[in-house]
């Protein structure tokens, strides 16, 4: 499928400009997520692998397996830039593709509707609290959309007794997916499964190229 690209004006203002993960954009991710793989080696690779892989791949070998994704094309997530540089990033494909879920206690599927997922963001220091994770998370669901999904789902942190520390809440925030339309549909353990539902046709108005 071809790169897609939409601009979105966050409530603090400043463009973001929204685009699929590509080769062609594999720079920009590495540049965002520096030396340490956006947090201790991970690579976005902690939701589709087991934990006995991660211990022992952990680095430039899971920076390696996402990369031979991209190159397969497969949906791994969105950049998003400001003033032309890669701030955030938001990890969303479908549910089967990250093992994890599937084997969690907590986060196992509620049913059997085949949903996307949004799993993970990360978001430069110095541009957190602008709107950009409120961007890439609609972005997401218009991703989720424009492959066909019905319905779009998230594993955040409910922080309502107060705030946690960034990389603590790396799947979101409760109040993030609530505002942008999600429902809380299943709670084990305390953890939070939302989900959205998407109107046929959603995609259609969704982005531009």
């Amino acid at each position: 499928m071809a790169s897609m690209a939409r601009t979105i004006e966050p409530p603090t203002g400043g463009a973001v400009e929204i685009h699929r993960l590509s080769p062609s954009r594999w720079d920009d991710l590495e540049a965002l997520f520096g030396p340490s793989g956006a947090c201790s080696g991970c690579w976005c690779m902690w939701w589709r692998i087991t934990a006995a892989e991660f211990d022992r791949r952990h680095g430039d070998e899971l920076r390696g397996r996402l990369h031979d994704l991209v190159v397969a094309d497969r949906p791994t997530g969105l950049l998003a830039y400001l003033d032309g540089s890669a701030v955030g990033w938001v990890s969303v494909a479908p549910r089967s593709e990250f093992g994890r879920l599937q084997r969690s206690p907590k986060l196992r599927p509620v049913d059997d509707e085949p949903v996307w997922s949004i799993v993970c963001f990360f978001v430069e220091r110095a541009h957190r609290d602008q709107g950009v994770a409120r961007a890439l998370l609609e972005e997401a669901v218009a991703e989720a959309a424009r492959h066909g999904a019905g319905a779009v789902e998230g594993y955040p942190i409910d922080t309502t007794a107060g705030p946690r520390p960034a990389p603590s809440v790396f799947t979101g925030t409760l109040g993030l997916f609530e505002q942008a339309g999600f429902t809380e549909v299943a709670r084990r353990g305390g953890r939070p499964i939302v989900r959205r539902t998407i109107a046929p046709g959603a995609a259609q108005s969704s982005t531009k190229t």
